[in-house]
């Protein structure tokens, strides 16, 4: 079993930065696909960035394509965000994908029913 907790959401200016972490708890954590997801108000949760286990491969979605930067380490998941735009604000939410082979060491999850567990999420806020 894999606990997440996000942190470093807050209320930024636009063309401002944020660091989103997600702690995770078990010792499988650094085995794990790891992803970035979001979703504001009156929308479907859609994705945003991921990572796999290995660190080695990321993927990104479209709006956030050299804007904003996913990394792990052995004990949490980082999502840099800059150059904010209000259009950024909604609720983050990190997952983790258990069914990974220890082989897939590039393997990037962007589907958000293929993740097994998910944190709480964190607000981020961008005003104009």
């Amino acid at each position: 079993q894999v606990k997440l907790v996000e942190s470093g959401g807050g209320l930024v200016q636009a063309g401002g930065s944020l660091r989103l972490s997600c702690a995770a708890s078990g010792r499988a954590f650094s085995r794990y696909p790891m992803g970035w997801f979001r979703q504001a108000p009156g929308k479907e949760r859609e994705f945003v960035a991921a990572i796999s286990w290995s660190g080695e491969a990321t993927a990104y979605a479209d709006p956030v394509k050299g804007r904003f930067t996913i990394s792990r380490d052995n004990v949490q998941v980082y999502l840099q965000m800059n150059s904010l735009r209000p259009d950024d604000t909604a609720v983050y939410y990190c997952a983790a994908d258990r069914h990974v082979q220890i082989f897939e060491a590039g393997k990037v999850v962007t589907v958000a029913d293929e993740y097994d567990y998910w944190g709480q999420g964190t607000q981020v806020t961008v005003s104009s």
